[in-house]
């Protein structure tokens, strides 16, 4: 059994690669179907891009944080801090109204993100933080123990 794993990085885009590379390999050591890495890989990548775009359109430099436990399943947190109204308005929007005209590239940047992140995982949460401004997005996958 594995702890958690924490992995923090400032919000640059070269970093969301790490990020990537550690939880796939967490991902496959936790026991994740082999056929599943892609996907996983695919989420973590769409997380953490959102939150490095968000950090950097509010001109924050507050560090992103990627957490890993394997308890029953393989949940993966991405967490950022930037405003809430700008992480969370679009989860509530159905996908036709994301190509809405008025949405600005960012926004509409980030709902998108949310749709293929729905696309690649069954279970996945969308809440703000606990304590300050920001956003946790929650990700499940299945692991079998050997």
């Amino acid at each position: 059994m594995m702890a958690t794993v924490r992995l923090s990085f400032s919000p640059a885009p070269v970093h969301v690669r790490t990020a990537r590379l550690v939880g796939v390999a967490v991902a496959r050591r936790a026991g994740v179907a082999e056929e599943l890495l892609d996907e996983v890989r695919l989420a973590i990548g769409e997380a953490c891009t959102r939150a490095v775009t968000l950090h950097r359109q509010y001109g924050l430099t507050d560090l992103v944080t990627m957490e890993m436990s394997d308890s029953d399943s393989y949940t993966v947190r991405v967490i950022d801090h930037a405003p809430i109204e700008a992480s969370v308005g679009l989860t509530k929007l159905p996908p036709d109204e994301l190509a809405a005209e008025n949405l600005t590239d960012d926004a509409l940047t980030t709902g998108v993100g949310f749709a293929l992140l729905a696309g690649f995982v069954d279970d996945l949460q969308v809440r703000p933080v606990d304590d300050g401004p920001g956003t946790e997005v929650r990700m499940v996958w299945p692991v079998t123990r050997r």
